[in-house]
């Protein structure tokens, strides 16, 4: 990419979406598209076709995309399912009916089998049963994947997907009834904490084990792979992670820690616990060059930070 390139960041205010145009922007790429939902909606087929054919952007990163934690996708699936294919479906179609020489499509490391062998190889895809819980999700974002990977196969569109592990970071989703593991606790414990640390009751027993990147490391990783020559990308689909995890138990220890809580850690095993373990095998990325640089503890440093100078705006 070049530094005057049109960019296209669809889903700039959202978590990954968000790190991407930071990322960007602190590269010197100063050419970058933003689209308010109130100024694109991305559900609207017309609307999209309209917007490629008078912007045509050179580079597209679909980073858009209705998401939410176990109890969001269990609760809503068939919204998961609808908003996120016709989003994907809209975006892809039209960025290749249009030129855009390359197009970064953000998954989900829950496109892979819930008993997968570990760590998780891109080649386990359609290998075994889904997690039940976030099955509409899992199913949309594997359609939008095999979708850039048809359009490539036909047509010679430039797709790839990038597939990361449980993020977290700046601008997360904080609401309780809808966010991910880590904000989830950092939010519970951040409260707990300021009525004179009480418990916090966590979901399930602590013991599946999970893996976590921070979303600065995903956007790198996003920018990276849309720069590389095409006789370099052997592939259609890369894992994004850090090559390591951790048992919900230690991430929550890990947490109360960065936030201060000195209160009780109640375990709430009639709550379903998910996955039993999500390590990604990043080996097919590392083989690229590129690598996860943020370590755990600093990336929770760095998101409470946010969050409580968030919290007082």
């Amino acid at each position: 990419m070049k530094p005057d390139d049109k960019i296209f960041v669809a889903g700039h205010r959202g978590l990954v979406g968000s790190a991407l145009v930071r990322k960007l922007q602190a590269l010197g790429y100063g050419n970058l598209i933003l689209k308010t939902r109130q100024e694109l909606d991305l559900l609207d087929q017309a609307a999209v076709a309209d917007f490629f054919t008078s912007v045509r952007p050179d580079y597209v990163f679909l980073a858009a995309a209705k998401v939410g934690g176990i109890l969001a996708n269990d609760t809503y699936p068939a919204e998961f399912i609808y908003e996120n294919l016709q989003i994907q479906t809209n975006v892809i179609h039209q960025a290749y009916r249009n030129g855009a020489r390359r197009l970064i499509f953000l998954g989900s490391s829950c496109i892979y089998p819930k008993l997968c062998p570990q760590p998780i190889r891109e080649e386990y895809l359609l290998t075994g049963a889904l997690e039940a819980t976030n099955e509409a999700y899992a199913i949309a974002k594997i359609s939008g994947l095999k979708l850039g990977e048809f359009y490539k196969k036909q047509y010679g569109f430039d797709c790839v997907s990038v597939m990361p592990t449980n993020l977290y970071g700046p601008n997360d989703n904080f609401d309780l009834q809808t966010s991910h593991v880590l904000p989830a606790m950092m939010r519970k414990f951040h409260e707990a904490k300021l009525v004179g640390d009480s418990p916090v009751t966590l979901w399930g027993t602590g013991s599946p084990r999970r893996e976590f990147l921070h979303v600065d490391d995903l956007a790198a990783a996003c920018i990276f792979l849309a720069g590389l020559p095409a006789e370099r990308l052997t592939h259609t689909l890369y894992n994004v992670g850090v090559g390591k995890d951790v048992t919900i138990a230690e991430a929550a220890k890990l947490m109360q820690a960065t936030v201060g809580h000195r209160g009780d850690i109640v375990w709430d095993s009639t709550r379903p616990d998910g996955t039993p373990r999500k390590l990604l095998d990043v080996a097919r990325l590392s083989g690229l060059g590129w690598q996860a640089a943020i370590d755990l503890r600093d990336g929770l440093r760095d998101t409470y930070a946010w969050f409580t100078s968030s919290a007082t705006k």
